[in-house]
């Protein structure tokens, strides 16, 4: 079959889904296999991820996206079974631009005693995405995906980097460096974690995506999971993290059960702070400061307690805590012992091909601080 018979049959399925209809999840796994091996025109790509965007997507349409790339374009690692992970990202596209608030959680959610097996992505609609602030931290984010396996069994956290040759070695990083709309691929590639863990905080771009999402996770296999939305009081913006800003719109997943699960910051026992406090930093450099800042018990106020909440939520989904509140109190005590901090310095060290270098980069962002 030539490209313009491909570009032709293709048109077919962009145009089913101008006209308001649903893919199959097996014609959108097709649908989206064709988008990763690159067998139509880029200018279908990306007509089908807008046209499937403005549509509103559904669960079985982003399932599909999800088994595209897991099964095609992402090396995975086994872990033993006794060994339970949680992932903890956000698809980022979100209209409110925070710092990394996901990385200092993840840290905080290691220090105790959580397997953290993350997947995130250098920032494509902001200053600094989970990538960029890891490697300015003397994280390896460009290691095999075994290196990574090695850390999270080791460490208890450990970042694969959804837009690595060495992860998903076809295509994934080439299209989510030229997208800069959320579409179903940020939320099907931010599932195709190499690890597979079965539980997981995750945050979404819209309000509208938690239910579509909540369903996925169940239908690829998720045991347990929080799907969250956060608003910021009075504006119409919101974050793919728990809010301190206002009311966290979320959908919790337990063995196959779905049911709502909306919060707010006073519910978990922490105060509402400005959207100021938590706004995204100039720089990964200025972003890894300030994380080394928060692990010091340096950063305040809602800095420090959006890092609570979401480090909260962590303790709760992998069952160390019974509710949100008790999760961000661990969350306290574990900030001020200095076991995060002690976390950020075993990981740089584990995830490296180079430890001694990894660690005098890091060192070097502890001094200017």
């Amino acid at each position: 079959m030539t490209m313009q018979d491909k570009n032709r049959a293709f048109g077919a399925v962009i145009s089913q889904l101008i006209n308001g209809n649903s893919l199959s999840r097996d014609v959108a796994y097709h649908a989206f296999q064709q988008v990763l091996n690159n067998e139509v025109s880029e200018m279908q790509q990306g007509a089908f991820l807008a046209a499937l965007t403005a549509k509103k997507e559904t669960a079985e349409e982003i399932a599909g996206g999800w088994q595209a790339i897991f099964e095609r374009d992402t090396n995975k690692v086994v872990f033993d079974q006794e060994l339970p992970l949680i992932d903890n990202c956000g698809t980022g596209m979100d209209t409110f631009k925070t710092f990394n608030v996901s990385t200092a959680s993840s840290l905080i959610g290691a220090a105790g005693g959580l397997h953290v097996s993350r997947h995130g992505a250098r920032a494509i609609s902001s200053k600094c995405g989970t990538v960029d602030i890891a490697e300015n931290l003397g994280v390896d984010v460009e290691c095999p995906v075994e290196i990574v396996a090695k850390s999270i069994r080791t460490t208890g956290l450990g970042l694969f980097n959804g837009m690595s040759p060495h992860v998903h070695p076809q295509a994934l990083g080439r299209i989510l460096s030229q997208i800069c709309f959320g579409s179903p691929l940020n939320i099907a590639a931010s599932l195709a974690n190499p690890a597979k863990p079965k539980m997981a905080v995750r945050g979404v771009y819209s309000r509208e995506m938690l239910l579509p999402v909540a369903e996925v996770m169940r239908e690829i296999g998720y045991s347990r999971a929080l799907v969250v939305y956060g608003s910021i009081q009075d504006t119409d913006f919101g974050i793919d993290e728990a809010s301190v800003c206002g009311t966290t719109y979320g959908y919790l997943l337990d063995n196959g059960t779905i049911t709502a699960m909306d919060f707010t910051p006073e519910s978990a026992g922490l105060q509402c702070h400005s959207s100021e406090e938590i706004s995204a930093k100039d720089s990964a450099a200025t972003s890894a400061e300030h994380l080394i800042r928060l692990l010091a018990g340096r950063e305040k106020g809602g800095a420090e307690d959006i890092v609570l909440l979401n480090s909260g939520l962590l303790f709760f989904i992998a069952g160390k805590a019974d509710s949100i509140q008790s999760g961000v109190h661990m969350a306290k005590e574990l900030l001020a012992s200095g076991k995060a901090m002690e976390k950020l310095k075993q990981w740089v060290t584990v995830q490296s091909r180079d430890p001694e270098q990894s660690l005098q980069q890091l060192q070097v962002h502890m001094e200017r601080v």
